[in-house]
């Protein structure tokens, strides 16, 4: 397994780790019912430094990094991941947050911070918190979960 540079030719192997994660709905804000054109225009977006991690050029996920804010709030990162369902549990979401942090670091980001990570997404927690980030703020019943109705989401947050 390795992290590269996303390229314009991932797309469609993006679309397909996005597009199940985007239609259950249960971890991400993104609207469920977007087009592929609009999930990709989204997470390749200019102001997205994109990562995809691959085994024997197959894509098992995808991570983005920006500057969470603009101006004053341009040195604390943020990131979003995407692990294809069937790669689940084989350590691609921690290779691709081990991955974002060094790069973060070596981009001259001070921080990093995780605005909207749904509570009931516990494995992403967990392991968030393994790499050191703490919960900086719960902000009570902010996901419409598909399944439990309205979650808290958390904001979560480590220097670097």
């Amino acid at each position: 397994m390795y992290v590269r540079a996303a390229t314009s030719a991932d797309g469609d192997a993006i679309w397909g780790v996005l597009e199940p994660v985007i239609r259950a709905g249960e971890t991400y804000a993104l609207p469920s019912d977007w087009t592929k054109e609009e999930a990709l225009r989204f997470w390749l977006s200019p102001e997205h430094e994109v990562f995809v991690v691959e085994e024997e050029v197959r894509l098992l996920g995808s991570y983005f990094l920006r500057a969470n804010q603009k101006g004053g709030g341009a040195h604390v990162a943020n990131c979003g991941y995407i692990t294809a369902a069937w790669a689940s549990g084989r350590g691609v979401a921690r290779l691709m947050c081990a991955h974002s942090l060094e790069h973060a670091r070596a981009k001259g980001f001070r921080a990093m911070q995780f605005n909207f990570v749904v509570r009931t997404n516990e494995r992403a927690v967990r392991l968030w918190q393994s790499f050191g980030f703490e919960i900086a703020g719960v902000i009570p019943h902010a996901f419409a979960h598909p399944r439990f109705g309205y979650v808290d989401a958390l904001v979560m947050y480590r220097l670097l």
